[in-house]
């Protein structure tokens, strides 16, 4: 009766301790689902509100929250993948307050490199773009179709990246695999 009683008193704490599947996280210029777990964003969502923005980012680096367990600098380094934003930095860069608040890693994917600094930026200004025109919401899912690629560090690599751009009453839909683009030409990865 005793092992039974303990048992009981320390699950609750033996739970508390594990990681979760999905956490919903907001604040005020992006919102989201994160999983602990794979220590990835699960989607994010944000409407365009800077397009020609100028706040600084000068001395910004990504930050980890005190209650969702993220991937961190440790899973960024010595690898082919940069620390991809999914709202983008240059979307929020109307005061250092809210660009401060994209560099959170629940916004941040492991991205390859040469897609987060090519194709993938590439249709971020494309979005600001059609934002000096109308109202712009984008919705970026991580695809997960291969969740064994776990650095040793512990974070999961995206299998690749769907980007919903709505404007005008029309939606675009966009996927990327996560790797080094063949072209830079973003209207090829449309797949709407």
């Amino acid at each position: 009766m005793r092992k039974i009683l303990l048992f009981l008193l320390l699950f609750p704490l033996f739970l508390y301790g594990q990681n979760r599947e999905e956490v919903y996280f907001e604040n005020s210029i992006f919102k989201g689902v994160y999983s602990e777990v794979l220590e990835q964003p699960l989607w994010v969502e944000y409407t365009v509100q800077c397009p020609d923005g100028s706040a600084s980012r000068r001395g910004m680096d990504f930050y980890t929250n005190d209650s969702i367990h993220t991937s961190d600098g440790k899973d960024y380094a010595h690898n082919i993948y940069d620390k991809g934003h999914l709202a983008p930095a240059a979307d929020f860069n109307c005061t250092r307050d809210m660009l401060y608040m994209t560099f959170s890693y629940l916004n941040c994917a492991l991205q390859d490199q040469y897609l987060n600094r090519g194709t993938w930026r590439l249709l971020e200004a494309y979005e600001r773009e059609l934002s000096a025109h109308c109202n712009v919401s984008v919705r970026i899912e991580v695809d997960f179709k291969n969740k064994d690629n776990t650095l040793p560090t512990g974070a999961t690599v995206p299998t690749g990246f769907y980007k919903y751009i709505t404007h005008n009453g029309t939606t675009e839909i966009f996927y990327f695999d996560n790797v080094k683009p063949e072209s830079s030409d973003y209207m090829l990865y449309k797949i709407n």
